[in-house]
């Protein structure tokens, strides 16, 4: 079963310094068809205004991934990290039994455009923990490349969650069959281009809900960029 979350009927959330498109129930936006999907609970679009951002707040029991699509982003914690993340990068959190945090658009003049994700975890109560890693190298044109899991296998993140994390690129023409390991579920989250799975058109931004399929079958129209979600 395929349903497509189509990019222009996401929510749709402005202010003076954000302009958010959440893919689920979020904050201001609210939609009871769409609360999430299965453990993956947000899936947000931002772009942030220079130098502005979301001031220091806090989670509580759930694992937190950041992913730069332009711009950089600087972020603060309560356990001492500072660190700025750009395009290539990935940063996660396990905000466990607390953690509070700040994260800015680190330029004065460039647009910070970026993807904000929560999966809830396996276990709540855990140890708060941060990761920051660059991730680029890992993804080879024309394949998938994990970039988080429960166990880091193959240098990906470890995050406490069941569920796995794929970058996927593909230039023009390109297509990757892909076999589902967990579960069954998956979300795939476009990024940008223009692709066909299992025959179904994707475009920038769009997002897929799969279930029952077992295999994927994943062609670029054009050149691709795209994350995909293994799910409970």
């Amino acid at each position: 079963m395929l349903n497509i979350r189509k990019s222009a009927e996401r929510g749709h959330v402005k202010f003076s310094w954000l302009e958010a498109r959440p893919s689920f129930s979020f904050g201001n936006y609210y939609d009871p068809r769409f609360m999430g999907f299965h453990n993956l609970r947000v899936i947000n679009e931002d772009k942030i205004a220079p130098s502005r951002g979301f001031p220091t707040h806090g989670h509580q029991d759930m694992e937190i991934i950041t992913y730069m699509i332009s711009g950089a982003l600087e972020h603060k914690d309560s356990m001492g990290n500072r660190d700025v993340i750009r395009p290539g990068e990935i940063q996660h959190m396990s905000a466990g039994t607390g953690i509070q945090h700040s994260e800015y658009n680190a330029s004065d003049t460039e647009e910070a455009h970026v993807l904000q994700i929560w999966i809830e975890p396996e276990k709540n109560g855990i140890e708060p923990e941060y990761t920051q890693k660059f991730v680029r190298d890992v993804v080879t044109p024309g394949k998938l490349g994990l970039l988080a899991g429960p166990t880091g296998k193959g240098g990906a993140l470890t995050m406490h969650a069941d569920a796995l994390l794929y970058m996927g690129i593909l230039n023009d023409d390109q297509e990757i069959e892909h076999t589902l390991e967990t579960n069954n579920h998956a979300w795939l989250q476009m990024v940008r281009g223009e692709l066909l799975l299992n025959g179904i058109e994707l475009n920038s931004g769009d997002g897929m809900a799969i279930s029952d399929e077992g295999t994927l079958k994943i062609r670029a129209s054009k050149s691709s960029e795209f994350l995909l979600f293994e799910l409970n």
